[in-house]
């Protein structure tokens, strides 16, 4: 007799497919004499351990004693004269749990890794603005537009080829500090002019996303330029 941890089985299919990925067996060719018989083993484990049988089992047991009784007597055939396999409505069954496991199995994965995410808290200046106030901070500037100019800033950048490897520090709050300073009492900056300079793709990409915290903010605005792939860049507080 082997030992089986009873715990791990939620219930007679779960059992049965136990017994067909130990054993490498064909789901669609089960050798039902074989896998009823451990599965009688089992029922047989559980009355000894003087533990409640759940229902579900015995019903499972009598349906493949069933199923082993009918491959026993000559086959049946259907309409089409086609031979009926009497354990086709165990294998459908079996294939149906096993698609419901795998998917519980997939969840459970994504809400662990999911735990070890910790999102951002609220944020100074994350309360909800009115959306008719957020577009009068973007006078005819669409996300695409700043896109565009994001693009445009990345491959203007000059291309650099190093080797080695170098610590770069930059937060999305000393930037958005530079930009309010650049912007104070209603000065306004074009894009191309506050990135002038930035040798580094990185404070380019964070200035870029200080920019945005700040419109949600509603500390500063922007506004079309004459130039290509520009917008200018205001400030919408004194001080």
């Amino acid at each position: 007799m082997y030992n089986i941890n009873l715990n791990s089985f939620e219930g007679p299919l779960d059992l049965l497919l136990f017994f067909i990925k130990r054993d490498e067996l064909d789901i669609y060719d089960i050798p039902i004499s074989n896998i009823t018989s451990e599965f009688m083993e089992y029922l047989a484990l559980l009355e000894r351990l003087d533990l409640e049988v759940a229902g579900d089992f015995i019903l499972m047991a009598s349906t493949l004693m069933q199923i082993k009784a009918k491959m026993l007597l000559p086959k049946e055939k259907d309409e089409k004269g086609e031979v009926i396999d009497p354990r086709m409505d165990l294998v459908n069954a079996l294939l149906e749990y096993k698609r419901y496991k795998e998917m519980s199995e997939e969840l459970s994965i994504q809400e662990m890794q999911e735990r070890r995410v910790k999102y951002r808290g609220n944020f100074i200046g994350d309360e909800k603005k009115d959306p008719d106030e957020l577009d009068a901070l973007l006078k005819n500037i669409s996300v695409f537009d700043l896109v565009k100019a994001f693009k445009s800033a990345l491959e203007a950048k000059p291309e650099e080829h190093v080797h080695n490897v170098e610590m770069f520090n930059v937060t999305i709050e000393e930037q958005m500090t530079e930009v309010l300073n650049k912007t104070d009492f209603g000065k306004e900056i074009k894009f191309t002019e506050l990135i002038k300079g930035m040798i580094e793709k990185l404070r380019i990409v964070v200035t870029f996303i200080a920019l945005l915290e700040l419109i949600k903010m509603g500390k500063i605005g922007l506004k079309e330029s004459t130039e290509f792939n520009n917008f200018i860049i205001y400030g919408t507080q004194n001080g």
